[in-house]
């Protein structure tokens, strides 16, 4: 059954994808040696220099699959192929000659604007073409460009050479005789192992297979280690998709002083843009027994406020967090900026709304490298907890990067089975996540982050869910007036529900619940029928996607209390970090909830379109402005009124204008600080 690897072709095609590979790993060993900072002033493991460099050769390999395509179409096309035809083979010899060469000399770029920007080349190279003149005139003062070119004829000689010789070796010889069910076993082989091969990883959830991303490379929290796992073709292809000009530095100039204002700037600058905030120990915080509290967000998927019982849902699905929320911090105005997973798990980390129009932040590769406020918990060990693949929306990159010592427990490192394509049940992420914290010492306290899932089609109900029953007993109607299109949507709350009440129970029988403060948010609302029992602005305003609950409890340290103010999903690290009592600066655009607000009563911003025509906004307890970004049409809405779509802003111009200059201004200075946010600016 294996005379199909005497197959001439097969043996062609395999040894071009190896030619290939192999060109790209000489020179990835090349880029180590020659350019990059590892090993001279950057320090990394063997075990780090390891893992990144065969993360890079798998790119290698994908990418030497991509180039070797168009061939094997050429060997397998009917009577007019590779192994019939001269005419063919030409046809192939001119296709490597130009994907050799380009191949080359884009990797020499790539060394160049390496060894000039440090970054390895991405999409913004392309502005060096604007002025061609003055980028030529340097190259050519810069490097030895007569010793390059030489260096890639010569480069480009040998494969060609070698690729004459395969040619020889393989199609120019007899053809091998192979019965038809060894063709048909080999092709099936090849199949799977190119597929194989382009996604990268051996998928460990068949339902979700995640793909090698450049995410990937990013595991060390370096940017010297980091750039050794990119391929620069790949790469700069990915970054492509994000070309749009990021910002507008006049109009981040122009909104500025109202900005640095509301952020409470201590030193406004609006030529170097400041907007850097140091916040000593706060006199708020809470401790038991002088020991720093634990703190423990947990993300509630799809978990909008209409889906609870205190905010009136007449089916009272939600009996844990109605209790969480009448006995601890509840913020019943409180608002995501944009709606969405990623965009959320982005904006609670960075402090930045995620106002990109092409995907999401976390997937932007040229803004990967972000400050954030969770580094300032020094003393705290800290965890992320998913039940599937942080790989996803190349979150990971994010997270690893920016997050050096945390302790990543994703799909794989579980005993928990997967259940659906989003990997464990929430239920069994919560037994994993106690089994986690029970073990961790008590003199070093602990922040965890654990990402739900199962409140997301499909709705799974796992088999084992303890003693949780599924509630079959409301019509379709009384569903629909509640605000569920299914009984398995449903069911999902209640589930989730379930399962915090449960994670409570565990967190006081493992011993950490008296001194941990517990955080609640929800990421976005899944879709909805009809919301009676909310006021009418939440639909009508479009804010069912971004108005979520939130809660911080902690009732051996905290009492209960409701903050009416408008408060932002920013805003939640600031708010820890004051609670916890540690100092802390402050970059971004979130605040302490305890800290009084500049612009008297509490503003926050929203966007409830994140596409090429956003509209943003900027909203109070009582108040909000939204503005069609690309026309300027600007309306203010009264939230208390049963008419709330009307434009009112003829009744309060200073208030109108007043969010209009912070809504704009927020936008803007988001946009900037997307690519501002990290040490090598604020060095500047």
């Amino acid at each position: 059954m294996l005379t199909w690897l005497q197959s001439r072709r097969v043996r062609y095609l395999a040894g071009v994808c190896f030619m290939f590979w192999l060109l790209m790993a000489t020179l990835r060993v090349t880029f180590l040696l020659g350019f990059s900072e590892v090993g001279d002033t950057v320090q990394a493991s063997i075990a780090d220099l390891a893992k990144v460099l065969y993360i890079g050769f798998k790119f290698d390999l994908r990418l030497a699959l991509i180039l070797t395509l168009p061939l094997i179409l050429l060997a397998y096309l009917p009577w007019v192929n590779l192994a019939r035809l001269s005419l063919v083979r030409k046809l192939a010899f001119g296709y490597l000659l130009l994907a050799v060469s380009g191949l080359v000399v884009f990797y020499v770029f790539d060394f160049g604007h390496y060894a000039y920007l440090g970054v390895r080349i991405n999409s913004t190279a392309l502005r060096f073409l604007e002025d061609f003149a003055i980028s030529r005139d340097m190259v050519w003062e810069s490097y030895p460009v007569v010793w390059i070119t030489v260096a890639v004829l010569a480069t480009i000689a040998a494969f060609m050479y070698g690729y004459s010789r395969l040619v020889h070796s393989t199609l120019l010889q007899d053809p091998p005789s192979i019965r038809i069910p060894a063709r048909i076993g080999g092709g099936v082989v090849i199949f799977f192992a190119v597929l194989l091969g382009l996604l990268g990883r051996w998928p460990g959830n068949i339902e979700n297979p995640v793909p090698l991303r450049w995410s990937d490379a990013f595991f060390s929290g370096s940017t010297p280690i980091s750039s050794l796992g990119l391929n620069p073709v790949l790469y700069f292809f990915v970054s492509s998709e994000y070309s749009e000009s990021p910002y507008e530095l006049e109009e981040v100039k122009r909104y500025y002083p109202a900005i640095s204002q509301y952020l409470g700037v201590e030193q406004p600058d609006s030529e170097r843009l400041n907007y850097v905030r140091q916040f000593p120990a706060s006199e708020h915080s809470v401790s038991d027994k002088g020991r720093k509290p634990n703190v423990v967000l947990i993300m509630l998927e799809s978990l909008g406020a209409s889906r609870l019982g205190v905010y009136n849902n007449p089916l009272t699905p939600s009996p844990n967090l109605d209790h969480i929320a009448r006995n601890g911090w509840f913020m019943p105005n409180f608002y995501v900026p944009v709606s969405g997973t990623a965009r959320t798990v982005f904006a609670s980390l960075t402090g930045l709304p995620d106002v990109t129009r092409v995907n999401t932040a976390s997937r932007n590769t040229l803004i990967t490298e972000q400050l954030m406020i969770i580094n300032e918990f020094k003393d705290y060990q800290k965890h992320y907890l998913i039940g599937g693949s942080l790989g996803w929306a190349n979150m990971s990159a994010v997270i690893n990067h920016n997050i050096p010592d945390i302790h990543i427990s994703e799909e794989g490192s579980f005993s928990s089975p997967n259940v659906d394509v989003w990997g464990i049940s929430d239920l069994d992420l919560f037994k994993e996540s106690d089994k986690v914290f029970r073990q961790l010492p008590d003199e070093q306290p602990f922040l965890a982050i654990i990402q739900t899932a199962g409140n997301h089609r499909p709705f799974t109900i796992p088999d084992n869910n303890d003693d949780f029953v599924v509630d079959n007993s409301h019509s379709d109607e009384a569903l629909s007036k509640a605000g569920f299109r299914s009984a398995a949507q449903y069911n999902a709350v209640r589930l989730l529900d379930y399962n915090i009440g449960r994670f409570m129970e565990m967190a006081k029988e493992s011993g950490y619940f008296d001194n941990t403060i517990f955080v609640f948010y929800g990421d976005h609302n899944n879709r909805i029928t009809e919301t009676p029992h909310m006021k009418p602005f939440y639909e009508a305003l479009d804010l069912d996607g971004l108005h979520v609950p939130h809660m911080i409890y902690a009732p051996k340290l905290l009492q209960p209390r409701v903050i009416e103010g408008a408060v932002s999903l920013v805003d939640v690290f600031p708010t820890l970090a004051g609670l916890v009592g540690i100092p802390y600066r402050n970059t971004t655009l979130g605040r302490d909830i305890n800290r009084p607000a500049p612009e008297g009563e509490r503003v926050v911003y929203t966007q409830t379109s994140h596409k090429t025509t956003p509209v943003i906004g900027a909203i109070t307890k009582d108040y909000m402005l939204r503005i069609d970004y690309n026309n300027d049409v600007i309306k203010l809405h009264d939230l208390n009124s049963d008419t709330p779509a009307e434009d009112v802003s003829g009744q309060h111009p200073e208030k109108a204008e007043k969010l209009t200059q912070l809504a704009k201004g927020f936008y803007e200075t988001t946009r900037y600080l997307l690519h501002h946010n990290n040490e090598r600016s604020l060095a500047q």
